[in-house]
């Protein structure tokens, strides 16, 4: 039999296995929810996801034939993400297969050399763009001949090499598939239009769910990572996931594919700088999806990229609130990293070897946020990631309640470090200089399973940053309301429609012992008569301004109270609140507006307490 013959059995069979997919609602059937209830118990979802909750750390990769263009098309350099090249800049799909699809080329792509590579970071699990939106299959898809296989100069199929390279190594491979938004189809005669739920339908019957369980029956992902669910009718997208879970109930599905609802974990917004607690219900398994800089595909031009040192707490961070990092780089065209991406990679891998076990099947703390850093959790043994090491040496840990037996560094486990009880708190003497100057990590093992309290312990020997991540906002945020956390990345880590006199944001504090603090508050508000930054479903933007900020903030802080002006416009601004003279015990921190006299006040992104001399 030739491969022309199993070629065509295939297709037939993944036909029938659709339709059978798109058509099981038939009249009187069983609801949708029923019918993904087996694979929503717990049970079910702790099976499927025992391995990435141990990984706790991630690679993504967003590559395909425009990362060849790195963000130039025709001497226009585009802003936003890369990988959107031809929305961007409305290149017509003749002129992209013919410009960038067959001259696709990456002689230097080494599969082995990229898993490795994930690997020595720390990384235990590896998702790849099969297809992004531009309709490119990035494997040798028997579906439709739009694939780098059939259509590029490569010829080679690197999932088929990355999926061999992740089982040499022990990585988990997943695959990113974009569901509802696929660029290529709009001068397709195959499909009706205008853009409408009937092509949608159409789409998914001939495209996208064939592919998606050739992936499935052919590469045997550990994960499918779905993109842009609204914009696809929501039955769809739940005839999508029906199909998925009886090809393989064992696929971990993030909340992309179908909604969060019956998505295995939430996936926060895109490049994410800031987060919160993460103590919600549908919180419990989560993953957040930072980039090294602004564009999730490789962009040359552009050269925000965040210090390894950003990653490395943001990874503590995250696995301390009980989440996932699923990291992105964009390789180059070549099939390289670029070298701001190495960078990063290597000072990743060199922390990893010293703190992994710090990470890897940790999780949630039991400990309110702290001054100095983070911690995570394993069994008895509770690590804490020292970011900001004290300068007299005293760590106190707030609210720990736990016997120490033992209290060491990772990065000198022979060494015993001093500890004493000092009421709710136990308080550490560590060296004099941190053994790593971005995460240094303290391992406690106790004599029980750790236990902290709620309030966020003031520090004296040290500055105190509040997140607004890690406070309450007053009144409660509801869905659709402007008041609320902005999405958390490098523009959006603040507060937004303040424009209530009623708006508060709260923390629960305490001090261990009186201390006098310079108070001070950072916030963003944008010029609105200037070009500003601005957040899009295609990344970062250059706009005209929008809303006016101003007024008066006043900040409660116990039965003290500061109040300033809020006059500046910009990004980052610090607004100086005045000092305070706070006795021990607990009290809370409010931010509320005396006056508003802007669209919004402002929008705050933390408050800083700084000890300083009486």
């Amino acid at each position: 039999m030739t491969p022309a013959f199993f070629r065509v059995c295939a297709f037939w069979f993944l036909s029938i296995v659709v339709a059978a997919g798109l058509n099981a609602q038939a009249p009187g059937a069983t609801s949708v929810v029923d019918e993904f209830a087996e694979y929503e118990t717990p049970a079910a979802k702790d099976a499927r996801l025992g391995w990435w909750r141990e990984a706790r750390f991630g690679m993504f990769i967003h590559w395909g034939v425009y990362s060849s263009l790195a963000g130039e098309w025709k001497g226009r350099r585009v802003e936003g993400y890369s990988e959107h090249i031809q929305r961007l800049c409305k290149i017509r799909r003749a002129d992209y297969f013919e410009e960038v699809v067959k001259p696709f080329n990456p002689v230097l792509f080494d599969a082995d050399s990229w898993v490795r590579t994930a690997k020595e970071a720390g990384m235990g699990y590896i998702v790849i763009t099969a297809m992004h939106h531009d309709g490119v299959a990035m494997y040798d898809s028997q579906i439709d001949d739009y694939n780098v296989v059939k259509t590029s100069r490569f010829g080679r199929d690197p999932l088929r090499e990355l999926k061999a390279a992740c089982d040499r190594e022990g990585l988990k491979l997943g695959f990113y598939y974009s569901q509802a938004t696929d660029w290529s189809l709009a001068e397709d005669p195959r499909y009706p239009e205008p853009n409408g739920p009937q092509r949608r339908l159409a789409c998914v019957e001939r495209k996208v769910l064939p592919q998606i369980l050739e992936l499935i029956a052919n590469y045997q992902p550990a994960l499918l990572w779905g993109d842009t669910p609204h914009l696809n009718p929501p039955g769809l997208n739940e005839r999508i996931l029906r199909a998925v879970r009886k090809a393989d109930p064992n696929l971990i599905v993030n909340g992309r594919l179908a909604g969060a609802r019956h998505g295995d974990y939430l996936t926060t917004a895109d490049r994410p700088a800031e987060f919160g607690l993460m103590r919600g219900p549908d919180e419990r398994d989560w993953e957040a999806i930072p980039t090294t800089n602004e564009s999730y595909g490789y962009h040359a031009f552009d050269k925000s990229h965040k210090p390894p040192v950003h990653f490395i707490q943001l990874l503590a961070k995250a696995a301390g609130r009980g989440g996932n990092l699923l990291m992105n780089f964009g390789p180059r065209g070549d099939g390289t990293f670029a070298p701001e991406d190495q960078v990063i990679l290597q000072a990743l891998a060199a922390w990893w070897r010293i703190n992994g076990e710090s990470i890897r099947g940790t999780e949630r703390t039991p400990l309110a946020p702290q001054s100095w850093g983070e911690s995570t959790l394993k069994g008895r043994r509770l690590y804490l990631h020292v970011f900001q090491w004290p300068a007299n040496g005293l760590l106190r840990v707030g609210g720990l309640t736990a016997d120490i037996l033992r209290a060491s560094l990772l990065g000198a486990p022979t060494e015993s470090l001093d500890y004493t009880r000092i009421g709710p708190d136990m308080e550490l003497r560590l060296p004099a200089r941190p053994v790593d100057a971005a995460d240094s990590v303290v391992l406690l093992e106790c004599a029980q399973p750790p236990q902290g309290d709620a309030e966020f312990l003031v520090q004296t020997n040290m500055p105190n940053v509040l997140s607004v991540f890690t406070a309450e906002l007053r009144p409660a945020p509801v869905p659709k309301a402007s008041w609320r956390l902005g999405k958390g990345t490098s523009l959006t880590s603040h507060v937004q429609g303040w424009s209530q006199s009623d708006c508060e944001v709260l923390w629960r504090t305490r001090l261990a012992v009186a201390g006098t603090f310079e108070v001070s508050a950072l916030y963003d508000a944008p010029d609105a008569k200037g070009a500003s930054q601005v957040d899009t479903v295609g990344g970062k933007i250059t706009t005209a301004g929008g809303l006016t900020y101003g007024g008066e903030v006043r900040v409660s802080l116990g039965r003290h109270t500061l109040e300033a002006p809020v006059a500046v416009s910009g990004m980052d601004v610090v607004l100086p609140l005045g000092r305070v003279a706070l006795a021990a015990g607990s009290f809370e921190i409010k931010v509320s507006a005396a006056k508003i006299t802007g669209q919004e006040l402002m929008r705050l992104k933390s408050l800083r307490l700084v000890p300083v001399a009486p």
